[in-house]
């Protein structure tokens, strides 16, 4: 769980230059859990400093897409609410999910990915990510991978971090 100081210059010019972000849903945006109504309705916790941080990040010319394996009318909601255009549900596979995003308009390079799980390894393998980036409570096998991990657990914030690491590179952290 590095400070910013911490981070090497190679990372420090990845995140200056990064041109888009991609999330995973549950255990980044969310603490991971489902939570099911007696009704059948599917419950989920968002933060709100992480929607204010992922405007932040749009306000900065930075792109934001979701990519999710589930399906659920609360992401679709949340994205809805936050502006996020660049939304994959259901993906099978999220490195495919990233080709039809840049095939919709999403940057093609010099992209970031965010997530807590072996379905996000095809994410942070995708050739136009340069910087894979994970919570402290991740799968063993997606913090080996990662080149960052947050200071806060999915559903806690961890998008504060992130934006805060990214326009501080980029020279636009306004506080």
């Amino acid at each position: 769980m590095p400070d910013y100081e911490a981070f090497s210059e190679n990372l420090i010019s990845r995140l200056k230059n990064l041109e888009g972000i991609l999330f995973d849903v549950d255990g980044v945006l969310t603490d991971g859990r489902i939570i099911y109504s007696e009704d059948g309705h599917e419950l989920k916790h968002f933060h709100v400093q992480d929607g204010a941080s992922l405007k932040m990040l749009m306000q900065h010319n930075v792109a934001i897409g979701i990519i999710t394996g589930r399906r659920s009318p609360i992401v679709a909601r949340r994205a809805r609410e936050l502006g996020i255009e660049h939304v994959r549900q259901g993906s099978d596979s999220k490195a495919e999910a990233i080709e039809e995003l840049i095939a919709e308009g999403f940057p093609g390079g010099n992209l970031a990915a965010v997530g807590d799980d072996m379905q996000d390894l095809g994410m942070f393998q995708h050739p136009a990510v340069g910087v894979s980036i994970t919570v402290p409570a991740a799968h063993p096998a997606i913090a080996q991978t990662a080149h960052i991990t947050t200071r806060r657990q999915g559903g806690q914030g961890v998008v504060v971090d992130i934006a805060e690491w990214v326009l501080r590179a980029k020279g636009q952290w306004p506080f």
